[in-house]
């Protein structure tokens, strides 16, 4: 069994990118890891009048992906999809997750690979020129 890294930050683009892995892991029976990266390490308390509450980057971020993987297991309950967060920038985090996992591809979004974000950078051109593993890139925006 193979594994597929994607990383999902709740944009549209970044869900079909994700889509495009689940509908490929689930013809495959490769198994499929949604990763949200978050870059602070940080933990704040929010009370307002008698409620409390604690958010934490790493649990935000967490959420966020088991939302995605939720949406993913249920237009593709034949796919092996599990969720977590990554602490990092996001090119970096998603490498580093890769060879984690062991994974043979990640999957990224062609959002920033052309024009001006193509010179600026993106996260889809980091992956692509320093990645270790396969890159598959999905149209996610025209």
């Amino acid at each position: 069994m193979s594994t597929y890294i994607v990383g999902v930050d709740g944009s549209d683009t970044a869900y079909k990118a994700a889509e495009r892995a689940a509908e490929l892991a689930e013809k495959t029976g490769d198994k499929l890891v949604v990763l949200s990266a978050h870059s602070k390490d940080n933990t704040e308390v929010v009370t307002i009048g008698s409620d409390t509450w604690i958010l934490d980057d790493s649990d935000q971020a967490g959420r966020l992906a088991e939302r995605i993987s939720s949406r993913l297991r249920e237009d593709h309950p034949n796919a092996i999809v599990t969720s977590g967060a990554i602490f990092g920038k996001p090119v970096d985090a998603l490498i580093n997750a890769a060879k984690d996992h062991d994974a043979q591809v990640i999957f990224v979004g062609n959002v920033g690979t052309r024009g001006l974000g193509r010179v600026l950078g993106s996260v889809a051109t980091g992956v692509i020129h320093n990645a270790e593993c396969d890159v598959y890139v999905v149209r996610t925006a025209d």
